[in-house]
């Protein structure tokens, strides 16, 4: 019997998953149904042990908006808005900025080899102990250095929107923009390794053939990037998209909220309130993420 080759990918598809969806049906698919079932009712621990459910329908949402605060006394709410506009504005400068490093790390100059190395030796080492070694205190340094931190420090928050302003004829919007994201490059750096090395991947996997017909056709570098290079590397961009999301909503201060209403406020059907509505945000942004790269190129899933 011959198998189709779009039902071999999905085999192949289905194979590779297999262990993680095994993990998933084992240890998270009752704590997940366990927090949904929470987030209804009024839960409290029992003396004998177990805990003890009072329905309360969608009074957990209601207070979580009305009646909670975090624990800097800010509304949940707000937290949640500015969490949603940071991961609008970090998302696609920490995608676009990758796929940039891959792109110059992926071409052929002199002393390639020495540049991947000292590129992905923090990646290697770990980038907390490397970002502990560069953003040291202060009072460890001398006169000089920290004049000059200050000076850095200056120009970043003047000089860049007015250079903007005046001779890029940016509008104000843009070159605050464009400022805000210059003052979080090492944040952005920081959270580029790994999709780099994803970027490079897809990059390396692309046919030579397809550069060599675009350089016989005639085209340009700038159109061989966007007619060949881009589409190649959709489903790779979905999925450093999809990477990206998961990793800053990972380390999002509503982690740390959700475990300060479940397990030092004793408010667990709050927490488990604040969780589910935490993943309904993820999902929603997977959705629009999703939609907008189906828009933008044409993604890949398997059919053949």
């Amino acid at each position: 019997m011959r198998i189709k080759y779009a039902t071999k990918r999905r085999l192949n598809g289905i194979i590779f998953i297999l262990p993680w969806l095994i993990g998933f049906i084992f240890f998270f698919i009752i704590p997940i149904i366990n927090t949904v079932i929470y987030s209804f009712n009024n839960v409290s621990v029992r003396e004998t042990g177990g805990m003890e459910l009072q329905a309360s329908g969608f009074q957990n949402y209601i207070n979580l908006f009305k009646l909670e605060v975090t624990t800097q006394n800010q509304p949940i709410l707000r937290l949640l808005i500015e969490e949603n506009q940071k991961i609008l504005v970090n998302v696609p400068l920490i995608v676009i900025f990758s796929l940039f490093l891959a792109l110059i790390i992926n071409a052929k100059f002199k002393g390639r080899a020495i540049v991947r190395v000292i590129f992905f030796l923090p990646i290697i080492l770990g980038l907390d102990i490397v970002s502990s070694m560069l953003f040291i205190n202060n009072t460890g340094l001398d006169s000089a250095s920290v004049e000059a931190m200050q000076s850095v420090t200056a120009f970043t928050n003047t000089s860049i929107s007015d250079i903007l302003l005046k001779y890029a004829g940016l509008p104000i919007e843009i070159a605050q923009f464009i400022q805000d994201a210059l003052k979080n490059i090492s944040m952005i750096i920081s959270k580029s390794g790994v999709q780099v090395l994803i970027f490079l991947a897809g990059l390396q996997s692309i046919s030579p053939s397809l550069y060599e017909v675009a350089r016989i056709e005639g085209a340009t570098e700038y159109e061989t990037f966007w007619k060949v290079t881009i589409p190649a590397t959709a489903n790779i961009t979905f999925f450093v998209s999809i990477y990206t999301l998961i990793d800053m909503f990972l380390n999002s201060p509503i982690t740390k909220e959700i475990y300060n209403f479940a397990f030092l406020k004793s408010k667990i059907g709050v927490g488990s309130a604040l969780s589910v509505l935490f993943v309904l945000n993820e999902i929603v942004f997977l959705f629009l993420i999703s939609l907008f790269l189906k828009k933008v190129v044409k993604l890949d899933y398997g059919k053949y």
